[in-house]
């Protein structure tokens, strides 16, 4: 019982849900002033649904369902999108995925690997940073290109379609988040590559319980990426010709 009740304090003394808290208050003090109440209740509805496993997984399976695991894998090259990296030199949550999956496939199959990042201002291109740590891991560095330049999933296709067409590879296997694979594929297939999509970090809980209700940051910032790509994929559209 003790356990249950930390556990729940922990939820709403922290973000989201203490600003859950906080905007639910607010509507309250405010409740005279209709417009006010309703923008604080939605705000509070808004941030605490995003906030939770079910509605963040009602988000994400339209994406992560575009494209299964492929069982085999025949292509010329391993493709592998950055995710992000600190400036520290340390690679995000979803780069490292992405990376550990690319690392597996190159074992399995022995292809080169094609790594695409970018920088921030001041900080190390994200695919010297991949190579660095696939390296460590064990692999050759001369089965290991990196295209340092591109900064978003346009530039990701434009650059590995050069690298491609100099190297003389026809088909490669495009590794990437699963959430992220539909606008990937979209923006390669522009360009005119023919990828084998290999989805990775897969961020769907799909079995439920109590907890799953509970406000949590890390929810919430998968709903984000989530919303995102949504917004990613409509402006693509509408670029289109």
């Amino acid at each position: 019982m003790i356990f249950l009740v930390k556990k729940l304090l922990s939820f709403w003394m922290f973000p989201p849900g203490v600003f859950i808290l906080l905007l639910l208050f607010l509507s309250y003090r405010l409740r005279k002033d209709r417009l006010s109440y309703f923008l604080s209740i939605s705000l509070a509805l808004s941030l605490y649904l995003l906030s939770t496993e079910p509605v963040k997984d009602l988000l994400l399976t339209p994406l992560e369902r575009s494209y299964p695991v492929p069982e085999k894998v025949e292509a010329d090259a391993i493709v592998v999108l950055g995710g992000g990296s600190y400036s520290t030199g340390i690679l995000k949550e979803d780069s490292m995925k992405r990376v550990l999956a690319a690392f597996v496939l190159h074992k399995r199959t022995n292809l080169p690997l094609i790594l695409s990042g970018g920088s921030a201002v001041g900080n190390l291109p994200e695919a010297d940073i991949m190579k660095s740590f696939l390296v460590e891991l064990g692999i050759d560095k001369r089965k290991i290109i990196t295209d340092v330049q591109s900064r978003d999933t346009e530039q990701n296709a434009k650059m590995i379609k050069e690298i491609c067409e100099k190297m003389g590879y026809k088909k490669v296997v495009l590794v990437t988040s699963a959430y992220h694979m539909k606008r990937a594929v979209k923006e390669f297939q522009r360009e005119g590559l023919e990828v084998v999509p290999y989805p990775t970090d897969f961020k769907r809980d799909l079995k439920y319980n109590f907890f799953s209700f509970m406000p949590k940051m890390g929810v919430l910032y998968d709903s984000y990426k989530a919303i995102r790509e949504y917004v990613a994929l409509l402006f693509y559209d509408l670029s289109l010709p």
